[in-house]
């Protein structure tokens, strides 16, 4: 942190500086950026809620430690999978970051996962890319957008936290009924 916030002085970036603390406390009035790199489990879900709530134009998460999911994760059809820990924790990691790219857009931002690096250096490698959309989406492709959330979420019997964290801010065909 002091090696980062000298290079910004250096480089005349008095706007640009870094702290360690807790997300949810931080003494941040506002944000353009907000990154999260290896937050564990839900720790990846406060640092999306304060990001919004900051109104991040940006926001660049790389979660870690999906384990929030996996005790809730059901599906007859997909028992085959859900059977095998090993894979179940993949696919649990999966389901988790899909809700999160889903709920993101659902509260106006254009979400992208990418892979960061090659697997072979780490298996946690997405990157949850958002951007503030610049223009409100018409109500008729958000509506469709948490129709299907809710049809994804209720599919596997799951109730991620960052859903219950952005329940204000959702329109509500995306919360349960």
């Amino acid at each position: 942190i002091t090696e980062c916030n000298a290079l910004a002085k250096k480089l005349a970036l008095p706007g640009l500086r870094f702290t360690r603390g807790d997300i949810a406390s931080a003494a941040v009035q506002a944000a353009d950026l907000v990154v999260s790199l290896h937050a564990c489990d839900t720790a990846t879900d406060a640092a999306i809620l304060r990001a919004v709530d900051l109104g991040a134009r940006v926001i660049l998460a790389v979660p870690c430690c999906q384990h929030e999911l996996m005790p809730q994760l059901e599906s007859a059809t997909l028992e085959p999978l859900l059977r095998y820990g090993a894979l179940k924790e993949r696919f649990a990691a999966e389901v988790t970051d899909a809700a999160r790219a889903r709920l993101l857009s659902l509260v106006g931002y254009d979400v992208q996962l990418v892979e960061l690096f090659a697997l072979e250096h780490s298996p946690k490698n997405i990157l949850i890319r958002a951007s503030a959309r610049p223009r409100e989406r018409p109500a008729h492709d958000t509506a469709r957008l948490a129709t299907g959330y809710r049809a994804f979420a209720d599919a596997l019997h799951i109730d991620p936290a960052l859903e219950r964290m952005l329940a204000p801010r959702l329109p509500a065909g995306a919360l349960k009924g």
